[in-house]
C-alpha cells in the first residue's frame, strides 16, 4: 500500500455507518460530540447551513462535502437564526438506512456517514487534520469524490444484493478521497508544513510509500535516503522536519502499530507477528512492544480479543 491508503484503512475499526436524511423545514439539529469517531455530511438536495462548535454558521449547496475527523460537535440546519434541537439521529444509524424529519416545508437531502477509530492506532495524520473539512462542490475539482457520493446515495436509495459490500467498500473509499481532496486543495507546496508539507513532497512521499510497503526490511537512514534520491544527512533534516520525528524513530512506531493491528485482526503467533514487522527474534520485538503499549504482545492480544 502506499501511505496514505495504508493510513485509512489502519485507523477504522468496525464497519462504517451511513444514514440518508429527509430534512423539511423548519428543522435545526445539533450533534454531540462523538471522541474516536470520524464522519462526513455530503448535501444531496436543496441547500442548509453547518454549524461548527467554534465560528460562523457556513453555507452548504448540493455536492458540498464537511468531514469532523475528530468527532467534534455540530449542527445541521435550514436557518441560522433558528433554534437547534439535540438530535436523535444515531437510533437510525446502520450500514445504510433512510429516514425523515422536520416539518412540510422545503427539502433538504443529506447523507450522514460515520466509523469508529481505533484508540491504539491514532495515525498523527489524522491529529494534524482541523476540527472541520469543508470541500465545497466546484465544478471540475474532486471529480472521483463526486461520484463516490453519486455510488453512494443510489446504493442507499435502492439496496440490491450485494449493497452491504458496495456500501461498505464506497465508505472507505469516500474517506480515502476526502483525505487526498484536503492534501490537495492546501497552500502551494512552498508554504506547506508538516504532514501536508510531507505528503506534497516528492522525496519524502516515496521515503513514507517505501516503509509502508515494506516495514520489516533492514532500512537505515542512508538506504532510505537512497530511496527518496537525497544524502543521508539532508533526507535526515527534511524528514524530520516535516514528519515531526527522525525517520527509524517512525520506522519504529509504524512497525508496532502493524504489529498491533495483526495481534488484534489475524491468527499469526507473535514469533510470526515479530518477524513480519522486521524484528529479528520474539524477545526483541517484545520489549519493544512493551514500551509502546504497556503491556506484553501475548497479553494485549487476550486484552482486544474480550474488548
Amino acid at each position: 500500500m502506499d501511505m496514505l491508503s495504508d493510513v485509512a484503512a489502519f485507523i477504522r475499526a468496525g464497519r462504517p455507518t451511513s444514514l440518508r436524511v429527509s430534512w423539511r423545514a423548519p428543522w435545526g439539529v445539533s450533534f454531540r460530540a462523538s471522541p474516536g469517531s470520524a464522519g462526513f455530511q455530503v448535501v444531496l438536495r436543496g441547500s442548509c447551513w453547518f454549524v461548527p462548535k467554534e465560528g460562523e454558521p457556513v453555507p452548504l449547496s448540493v455536492g458540498d462535502l464537511v468531514f469532523l475527523p475528530h468527532g467534534d460537535s455540530f449542527g445541521l440546519t435550514d436557518d441560522p437564526a433558528g433554534p437547534l434541537v439535540e438530535s436523535d439521529c444515531g437510533a437510525h444509524f446502520g450500514l445504510f438506512a433512510s429516514a425523515g424529519f422536520g416539518g412540510t416545508g422545503a427539502e433538504t437531502v443529506i447523507l450522514s456517514c460515520c466509523y469508529q477509530l481505533a484508540p491504539d492506532r491514532t495515525h498523527p495524520i489524522l491529529g494534524a487534520l482541523p476540527g472541520v473539512i469543508h470541500l465545497p462542490s466546484t465544478l471540475g475539482s474532486h471529480q472521483e469524490l463526486r461520484a463516490a457520493v453519486e455510488l453512494l446515495a443510489g446504493e442507499i436509495d435502492n439496496p440490491r444484493p450485494g449493497t452491504d459490500t458496495v456500501v461498505s467498500s464506497l465508505l472507505d473509499m469516500l474517506q480515502l478521497y476526502v483525505l487526498r481532496a484536503y492534501f490537495e486543495t492546501q497552500d502551494e507546496p512552498c508554504t506547506l508544513s508538516g504532514w501536508a508539507a510531507a505528503l506534497a513532497d516528492p522525496a519524502i512521499g516515496r521515503a513514507l510509500d517505501a516503509i509502508h510497503l515494506d516495514p520489516a526490511r533492514r532500512w537505515t537512514v542512508e538506504s532510505l535516503g537512497a530511496h527518496a534520491g537525497l544524502s543521508r544527512a539532508g533526507f535526515a533534516r527534511r524528514f524530520t522536519g516535516l514528519v515531526g520525528q527522525p525517520p527509524l524513530a517512525y520506522l519504529t512506531w509504524w512497525r508496532l502499530m502493524s504489529a498491533a493491528r495483526m495481534l488484534r485482526d489475524s491468527d499469526a503467533s507473535v514469533a510470526e507477528v515479530a518477524e513480519r514487522v522486521g524484528y529479528g527474534s520474539e524477545f526483541a520485538f517484545g520489549n519493544a512492544f512493551k514500551r509502546e503499549f504497556g503491556v506484553a504482545p501475548g497479553r494485549f492480544r487476550r486484552q482486544v480479543a474480550v474488548a
